[in-house]
């Protein structure tokens, strides 16, 4: 039984088709990026820092053929992006455990709700973006056409890890947790999150 979500946002321009590390994409439906590399099924677990130099010039030059600029994110971005998540979570009762807002991507550790995990994602990347646009700090704001919002800055899908007990839960928040440090930040300690209990008191918070 699925009692929570690792659910992983992919900002715009991170995880191209062709992104040597792989990714679920079938085909490469720009031919501008596919001439840097075909797809590949197999999704590999690497981090950017862990591939090869030749992979990293490879992935950069298929960045360079995109519409927009590859979003990576500032401070102030990630934190606009966190008040959006907060608002969700106030209004919805989305039980997030953990969360880490990075340049490229952001990871997400959901609770079991009564809507469906790729329903939330969407719904989080759209309070995101609208205070992203309220507080004038949206990352492509600078392509935006007159009197019309900016390209979306989230990737069309999300990743998401379907976790279905206490040990895989603990390891996906501690993932999530770590991965900032991994990539020399600080640790990301959001108020709005909630404490994950335990998975006896979830079942009977989630059936009562």
């Amino acid at each position: 039984m699925i009692h929570g979500y690792h659910i992983i946002l992919a900002h715009y321009g991170f995880w191209l088709p062709n992104d040597p590390r792989g990714s679920h994409s079938e085909f490469v439906a720009s031919w501008e990026i596919a001439r840097f590399g075909k797809t590949t099924q197999k999704l590999e677990q690497r981090r950017l820092d862990q591939i090869s130099e030749a992979e990293r010039s490879q992935r950069k030059s298929a960045q360079t053929a995109l519409k927009y600029p590859s979003v990576s994110l500032n401070g102030r971005q990630a934190l606009s992006i966190a008040q959006g998540f907060a608002s969700k979570v106030r209004f919805a009762d989305y039980p997030i455990w953990a969360c880490s807002i990075l340049p490229e991507h952001t990871h997400l550790v959901v609770g079991r709700h009564r809507l469906k995990a790729e329903q939330m994602a969407n719904l989080l990347k759209g309070a995101a973006t609208r205070k992203l646009l309220e507080d004038d700090n949206h990352p492509l704001a600078n392509y935006a056409q007159s009197g019309k919002r900016p390209p979306g800055m989230w990737a069309r899908h999300q990743w998401i890890s379907y976790l279905d007990g206490d040990t895989a839960i603990e390891n996906a928040m501690a993932y999530v947790i770590e991965n900032p440090i991994k990539e020399g930040k600080k640790r990301q300690n959001w108020k709005w999150l909630g404490r994950y209990p335990g998975l006896d008191h979830v079942f009977i918070t989630y059936n009562s």
